[in-house]
């Protein structure tokens, strides 16, 4: 955990909404300046913010409204710091909570060095991290569509489509098998429905790539990735706009961290005192890192070899699974931290 520590001689926290915001105003010494809600309007918080100015901190807790601020900031040239939310426990432990109350708290905790720090995603690469995030959204509601397809077949006792019905050519060419006329019906809906996803993904793929060419950086570190047996575009895509800039770690633990890929240990008096925090980090690095370990299980003999240890010295596959999307999530630290290919003798030695 990350604690905001530098020290200015104002601090604003904001208790940000979608439509309002409390916002909050203390000096060096703890002294209250301005304590107000106002809508959620650029010229409304300049305005009030206006005589402070000259060396503030501004403080959000990272909810879904937090990206117009953090430009407007950076625009300003107002330093700008985003909270992580889950480990915010001092703005939900209180007997009494409102928004007036927590604006309050996050400035103190800003003043304080008590103020556990998110990573503000900048916004160059931001819409396209999140449109790539909306594309497996749609991939995921075409698996629903391809999965209820088969089950249909099940419920009827016919046989599967064999060919992966999600491509066009496969999808126009399966003939409709059902003799009642709704079972007829539902099927060509899915059918439709499924045409139409595998033509946005299409597009969305398309454009991701076109967008991720026009940095010669980011076309780099992509070509990097894919040295990885396995992994293919749209992994590499994921890494990199889930990942951002590699720098940002201080560390490889710090990275594994962030990408869920160790268990989180709480101890007291040296004994283990529960368990908890598996949930913090980026849930999105977990699932690549797990769909990446799977892709290059295919294509190593190593990485098989490997696995069949880890299996014997833990017990368990599911264990040994989690050992090796580790040492693939260090693989991919210390690629791009180096700028150097992958090397599966580096990874096994």
């Amino acid at each position: 955990m990350r604690f905001f520590t530098n020290q200015h001689k104002f601090y604003c926290g904001i208790d940000l909404h979608a439509n309002k915001m409390y916002v909050c105003v203390l000096d060096s010494s703890g002294e209250l300046k301005t304590h107000k809600n106002i809508d959620t309007n650029p010229q409304a918080f300049l305005g009030l913010i206006r005589e402070y100015r000259e060396d503030i901190v501004v403080g959000v807790e990272c909810v879904f409204c937090w990206y117009w601020l953090a430009d407007l900031c950076r625009k300003e040239n107002i330093e700008f710091v985003l909270g992580h939310a889950l480990y915010m426990k001092a703005i939900h432990g209180g007997k009494a909570k409102s928004d007036k109350i927590d604006s309050r708290k996050l400035a103190g905790m800003l003043r304080g060095g008590m103020f556990p720090l998110a990573y503000a995603y900048p916004s160059e690469m931001r819409a396209t991290r999140d449109l790539l995030r909306r594309r497996l959204f749609f991939v995921r509601k075409r698996g629903e569509l391809l999965a209820h397809v088969q089950m249909t077949h099940h419920q009827y006792n016919l046989p599967a489509p064999g060919a992966k019905i999600k491509h066009h050519a496969n999808l126009e060419k399966f003939e409709n098998p059902f003799l009642d006329e709704s079972t007829q019906r539902m099927f060509e809906s899915d059918r439709y429905m499924i045409k139409h996803y595998t033509t946005e993904i299409n597009k969305l793929e398309w454009y991701i790539r076109k967008k991720t060419k026009e940095d010669a950086t980011n076309a780099l570190n992509i070509e990097l990735l894919r040295t990885i047996p396995g992994v293919g575009v749209i992994i590499a895509l994921t890494l990199l706009y889930e990942i951002h800039e590699i720098k940002r770690f201080a560390s490889v633990q710090n990275f594994s961290s962030y990408a869920r890929l160790v268990k989180p240990k709480k101890t007291s008096d040296g004994k283990k005192a529960g368990s908890g925090g598996g949930k913090i980090g980026n849930q999105h690095l977990k699932w690549i890192f797990g769909e990446a370990t799977a892709l290059f299980l295919r294509q190593s003999d190593e990485a098989k070899m490997h696995l069949k240890r880890l299996e014997k010295r833990y017990g368990s596959k599911a264990r040994a699974m989690s050992v090796l999307s580790h040492k693939l999530g260090k693989a991919v630290y210390f690629m791009l931290h180096r700028q150097e290919a992958f090397n599966v003798n580096k990874v096994f030695q």
